[in-house]
């Protein structure tokens, strides 16, 4: 049997770092050379699949009440420094608009947004006034902007990246915390079903909090080099941004009260690069059905005039059933051209030739399997419809395995470090994910360079003391390398 050609020469099990940087490269999903610091040109095959990544959360979110709308994307120094904690949290990202024209001082220091609750709840104050407003359920699809101080990396850490966050208010913390579960649910259904990204909510401890939250989830995705990606998290705000922003409501008593606000932000432009990361292999990408930028690409064997008909009808009633194709009439050999879709990732690659045409048969391959097949020409939208499942099922089936023997249990300092040091992540005792375990946390970031990333939604119980302090523990905390 001849050996499988490999489109890179570098495994992404044994070197992921360099695989990610060349799969973005070779695949033109971003070019990096654009003359700002951290920020980069988004290119043709991203953007096809990061649309329809937005049209799914989007619709889900519909689905459930949430209403779009379009903010502004400045944002006035007042409005940032009306909630203490939340200020505090973002001054040292802000990118801040001071003049215009030639240098002309504006009238109030302006800031491009890092996120959008001083905007959006600026808004609610005025649109809120009864009850029978709540629960109030919005969201916009937007850029943002952060000066991270990291190194950055496409799409996993920039200085802009696009977005959806949603922002509700609620008349009581009982309904602002089902608000919370269902982002969670949101997150399994879109993230999970769709994407086919596997992940683990955890409460995020007390100093890990997004700024001016009581309490946040977030929803960590394993890389296959061991590290962790937070990607949609969750949050119920402190009361403190309804009693800065006046967020009040007239309840069915006639008393005035404070609504209690949520806010939920799946990062569309960094989850793609858990889509590239998780589903990729050593020929390039693969993409889930629903959310691939093309999904057929048929290859003509030759550019004859036969062939050519055939490969335009077939394009043809396959667009019919609203499936995006696309036929590869370059004058790359047959080869070349499988290679090439094959590192773009594309689900079904459909195979024309004199022999298919006379024999009213097509050759089938399929990229999350790596196999063709031949299939008799009638059947293709029977195929289609039947395959285009499969392919969604067993990308989600392998990412699953993922986690798969990757969570280890440690009972000492120097456990946690074996296990971060193999790329898996561990569990352990721990004293308390409120402020008072913050210590025995840095402790783990200065020795070990991995992260408290928080304890799972599912209670557990802990039998012993802190990993760290030898404190009694009253956690079982997840600690991890992340991005």
């Amino acid at each position: 049997m001849a050996e499988k050609k490999v489109t890179f020469n570098i495994s992404k099990k044994d070197n992921f770092s360099d695989w990610y940087t060349d799969i973005i490269q070779k695949a033109e999903l971003a070019d990096i050379r654009y003359n700002v610091k951290g920020f980069i040109v988004f290119q043709p095959w991203s953007v096809l699949s990061m649309e329809k990544m937005f049209y799914y959360m989007e619709k889900e979110l519909r689905k459930k009440g949430h209403m779009p709308h379009f903010f502004p994307t400045l944002i006035p120094e007042e409005n940032l420094k009306l909630e203490s904690s939340h200020v505090k949290g973002f001054t040292p990202e802000v990118f801040w608009v001071t003049s215009h024209g030639d240098n002309e001082k504006i009238e109030q220091k302006l800031a491009l947004r890092p996120t959008s609750e001083t905007a959006f709840y600026k808004m609610f104050s005025l649109w809120i006034q009864s009850y029978k407003d709540l629960p109030f359920k919005t969201y916009q699809r937007a850029n943002v902007f952060r000066y991270e101080s990291k190194a950055t990396r496409p799409f996993l850490r920039s200085r802009e990246f696009h977005w959806i966050e949603a922002h509700c208010a609620h008349a009581t913390e009982q309904d602002a915390i089902k608000q919370v579960h269902e982002d969670m649910k949101t997150t399994k259904e879109v993230l999970h079903d769709i994407y086919g990204l596997p992940f683990i909510f955890f409460q995020r401890p007390e100093w890990d909090k997004f700024a001016g939250a009581k309490f946040t989830y977030a929803a960590d995705v394993l890389n296959p080099d061991g590290r962790v990606v937070q990607q949609p998290s969750t949050h119920l705000l402190n009361d403190s941004f309804a009693k800065a922003f006046n967020v009040k409501f007239k309840d069915k008593d006639e008393k005035e009260k404070y609504a209690l606000i949520t806010c939920y932000g799946p990062a569309i432009s960094r989850i793609f690069a858990s889509v590239i990361a998780v589903h990729g292999d050593d020929k390039g990408l693969r993409f889930p059905w629903r959310i691939a930028p093309v999904q057929v690409v048929i290859v003509p064997f030759s550019l004859d005039k036969k062939v050519l008909k055939k490969a335009e009808e077939l394009k043809s009633l396959l667009e019919e059933k609203d499936i995006e194709v696309k036929i590869d009439t370059s004058d790359k050999r047959p080869g070349e051209k499988f290679y090439y879709w094959e590192m773009k990732g594309v689900p079904i690659r459909l195979e024309v030739g004199e022999k298919e045409i006379s024999a009213k048969e097509l050759t089938v391959y399929r990229r999350d399997t790596d196999k063709k097949e031949k299939i008799k020409e009638k059947s293709l939208i029977d195929y289609i419809e039947k395959t285009s499942k499969d392919i969604d099922k067993n990308l989600t089936k392998q990412a699953d395995s993922l986690f798969d023997n990757n969570i280890k249990d440690a009972k000492t300092k120097d456990e946690i470090k074996k296990v971060i040091e193999s790329n898996k992540i561990a569990r352990c005792n721990f004293c308390s994910i409120t402020k008072s375990g913050e210590a025995c946390a840095e402790k783990i970031e200065k020795d070990i360079g991995a992260q408290v990333r928080g304890i799972k939604l599912e209670k557990e119980s802990p039998k012993g003391n802190c990993v760290i302090c030898n404190k009694k523990a009253s956690e079982v905390v997840y600690i991890a390398r992340s991005y």
